[in-house]
Formats: structure tokens, C-alpha cells, sequence
């Protein structure tokens, strides 16, 4: 059956003002009930490993959480959806929550997909929370004050700091700067901020190419046929999906890797697939909000890790951490509006307690804005061969916290960028 988008926020709306109202089931047959987990995560298309990231890190958390407890004394459940178009999206989402009647809802990595679903979340008012998706509009807030929907941190958090690092670690080492970033907003908006962040500083820099290949592109020999040509002392690069390993490839054989500085924000998604025999030593490399082979990693951290070679003799990237952050902020929530209450809380509740939560993730300390939006702590530094892998790891690496590289609550991108107060 087809179904309108109107049709699709009435039904979401009606499940969702029960769920709203905290008073639909009593405390005594709450707490014998299992407590259900929606996930909308991707597990086809491009964005299908770092959606498996997400599903067994939420599942580890929840068999983890379980063996103690559960939350607030009830066993966690799993109910997982996929996420694909918008308009699929919405209808998982819409069963989730009208038919399979969960408690949360989790997942969402593309934004698109996450722009699409945030007014219906509203409207079915339905506790929901991203992952890595955001309700904006290339660098522009849609949904500035949301009830019952939290966001991941701004999507040009890693673009901000790979800017600030490239001009600490080679301030005065390059003078021509370009650009191969995947053709849509993600993609122009952190380039458009890498140039925006060395104008901040007055960094002397010439733009000599961009390049802008569609998503999914792997024949990228024209691509690199033009950075070869344009010669670059720099090389900004924010591809993030199976392409990237593929431009890496192309670049080693045209000798473009050679003797150019590059900037990867994004690559840490595809960290196990960027191989020693192509990807240089010294790139400027992003993990995002977790790095597998932190020395100072958490013991939570390591276990996580390690359970994960183990089981699927892999490595886990950012996504995971993603994904437990959201499960663990909403296993907090609940048992800290549970104890206020002296009883199983109402969604209302639990929104209050999630707002300003800080909570110990896998890639470190993370919390909520007032306004739903997620602060967590970055990792980016230089690839290193010095590892027993066949793919880089980092040598030297920094962390940085999302409160110092992502606009405030109200405040347009562009304009904070020159006004904001960053620690390089």
C-alpha cells in the first residue's frame, strides 16, 4: 500500500501522543515489560558498513546491559529497520512506532534521510535519536527547537578540525590548495569551510582546482587527472564512502600521493580499506568521534574493540560509537528520570533527563545541548605505516571536544567561523 506523507504523520502522530501522555501503561505492568529499541539503520547501498557498525554496537550494548539489568530494571528489546530512501525511511519509521509500538527510536547516518524524518518525529511525537544524521540544510538548522528528536553533532565538525590541524601542522608549507569532494552539500560545505577557516587565519592560498564527483563514483581517473594537473601543494578531500579507498588507489598510481600534503576528514569510515601499499604515511586522517587503536582508550573502549575482532574479525569504526552513545544516553535518561519519579518514567520524562546528559561513550565523554544536539570528542591526527595491520593507523593524533568546532545554538555557520574563538 502507498502511502502520503499526511497519512503517514497522522498515524505516527496518533502512537505517538499515547506514548507522549507517560500514563498509558501502569508502573507495575511497565516493569515487566521489555523496553523496545527501534533501529532505522542502512544494511544495502553505500552506507551499509558503517550501518552494520551501528547495529552490533547497539547490540553488544544491549546483551551488555542486559546481563546488569537491562534499564530501570527492564530488558532491552531490538526491533530493527532499515534505512534506504526518505520515503521508506519514514514508513519503518511509522511502523516502529504505530504497529511495533517501541519506546525509542535509533539509527539514521544519512541526513537526507534524517531531514526528511525530523518533522514526522515531531508530529508523531516520538522520542528519536540519530546517530549520525542532523536536520540540516547544507550548513542551515531546520529544526532549531526540537521536542522529541536528538541530533548527532553538525556534520562539519570534522571538516573544522582537519582545518585547524592543516594549519598547525603546515602553516607556511603549501600555497596551492584543491579540492576532491563528493558533489552535494556534505561535500561543498566542507570545502567551502576549509577555505572559509584559512581566510580566518590568513593563510596566503591559491584554489588551483575542485573537483566534485557524484556519490558512488569509482572511475576517478579524470578526477585525478586534473589534481595532477592543477599540481597542488595541498589536497582537501572529504570523500567518505567506498570511492575514497578508490581515489586513494588512482592517486598512489599517478604518483599524486608523492609529494602532496593531504586532508582526509571523512576517511576514518573506510579505515580498514585504506591499505599501507597506497595511502602514504603523513595524511591529515579523521576517526571522527572513535579511534579503534587509542592507547588511551577506555577499559569500555577496549573490551568493545576487542569483542569485535573477535567476533567479526574487523575493526569497528565511528559508527559504533555513534550508536552506543545513543543507547547508553537513553539507558541514562531513563534510570535518572526512573529515580526522580521513584517509578518507571513518562517519554516526557525522559526528554527532560536527556537534555544537558553527559554520558561515557566508547570514543570518550559525550553530552546533549539543550537544543538536541550531541557533543562529542573528535580524533583526527597523521597516518603512520608503524602498526601491525595492512592498513594505516594513526602516529601522532589530537582529540578535540564538538563544543569547540560546531556553531552555537542559533547561530549561522558562516558567521561564527569568523568570529569563533578556536584553540589551534
Amino acid at each position: 500500500m502507498s502511502l502520503s506523507r499526511r497519512s503517514l504523520l497522522k498515524s505516527a502522530a496518533a502512537a505517538g501522543a499515547l506514548a507522549a501522555s507517560g500514563d498509558v501503561v501502569a508502573p507495575a505492568i511497565a516493569q515487566n515489560k521489555p523496553v523496545r529499541i527501534g533501529i532505522l539503520a542502512p544494511r544495502s547501498g553505500i552506507a551499509a558498513a558503517p550501518g552494520e557498525n551501528g547495529i552490533r554496537a547497539t547490540q553488544w550494548a544491549a546483551d551488555r546491559f542486559n546481563a546488569t539489568g537491562g534499564i530501570a530494571g527492564r530488558k532491552i528489546e531490538l526491533v530493527i529497520e532499515e534505512e534506504s530512501s526518505p520515503k521508506d525511511t519514514i514508513e519503518r519509521f511509522s511502523k516502529l512506532v504505530q504497529q511495533e509500538k517501541v519506546d525509542c527510536v535509533q539509527g539514521i547516518i544519512s541526513t537526507g534521510a534524517g531531514l526528511a524524518l525530523g518533522p514526522v518525529v515531531e508530529e508523531a511525537r516520538a522520542l528519536t535519536i540519530y546517530w549520525d544524521g542532523t536536520t540540516q540544510d547544507g550548513v542551515d538548522e531546520k529544526i532549531p527547537n526540537p521536542r522529541y528528536l536528538f541530533r548527532s553533532t553538525d556534520n562539519e565538525c570534522e571538516a573544522v578540525m582537519s582545518s585547524l590541524l592543516a594549519i598547525k601542522y603546515w602553516k607556511g608549507k603549501f600555497a596551492t590548495v584543491a579540492g576532491i569532494n563528493p558533489d552535494y552539500s556534505y561535500g561543498r560545505n566542507n570545502m567551502a569551510a576549509f577555505v572559509a577557516i584559512l581566510n580566518r587565519f590568513n593563510i596566503e592560498h591559491k584554489v588551483v582546482t575542485e573537483q566534485w564527483p557524484k556519490v558512488g563514483t569509482m572511475d576517478l581517473t579524470s578526477h585525478v587527472a586534473a589534481l595532477k594537473s592543477a599540481k597542488p601543494d595541498l589536497i582537501f578531500s572529504s570523500l567518505l564512502f567506498a570511492d575514497l579507498p578508490v581515489f586513494m588507489k588512482q592517486a598512489h598510481a599517478a604518483e599524486l600521493t608523492k609529494d602532496t600534503k593531504l586532508v582526509l576528514p571523512a576517511a576514518g569510515w573506510q579505515h580498514t580499506l585504506m591499505k599501507k601499499e597506497f595511502t602514504p604515511e603523513g595524511i591529515l586522517f579523521g576517526h571522527n568521534t572513535f579511534y579503534f587503536d587509542n592507547p588511551n582508550a577506555s577499559p569500555l573502549a577496549k573490551e568493545f574493540v576487542a569483542w569485535y575482532e573477535r567476533t567479526y574479525k574487523d575493526y569497528p569504526e565511528w559508527e559504533a560509537d555513534r550508536a552506543y552513545f545513543a543507547i547508553a544516553s537513553y539507558k541514562a535518561a531513563v534510570e535518572k528520570a526512573s529515580a526522580a519519579k521513584s517509578g518507571w518514567p513518562s517519554q516526557n520524562d525522559v526528554i527532560d533527563a536527556m537534555a544537558g546528559l553527559s554520558v561515557e561513550s566508547l570514543g570518550g565523554r559525550g553530552s546533549w545541548r539543550k537544543d538536541h544536539i550531541a557533543e562529542q570528542t573528535f580524533v583526527q591526527g597523521l597516518t603512520t605505516h608503524n602498526n601491525k595491520y595492512d592498513f594505516v593507523t594513526l602516529g601522532t593524533f589530537e582529540t578535540m571536544y564538538a563544543a569547540d568546532l560546531q556553531k552555537p545554538p542559533g547561530a549561522n555557520f558562516w558567521d561564527w567561523i569568523k568570529t569563533a574563538q578556536f584553540k589551534v
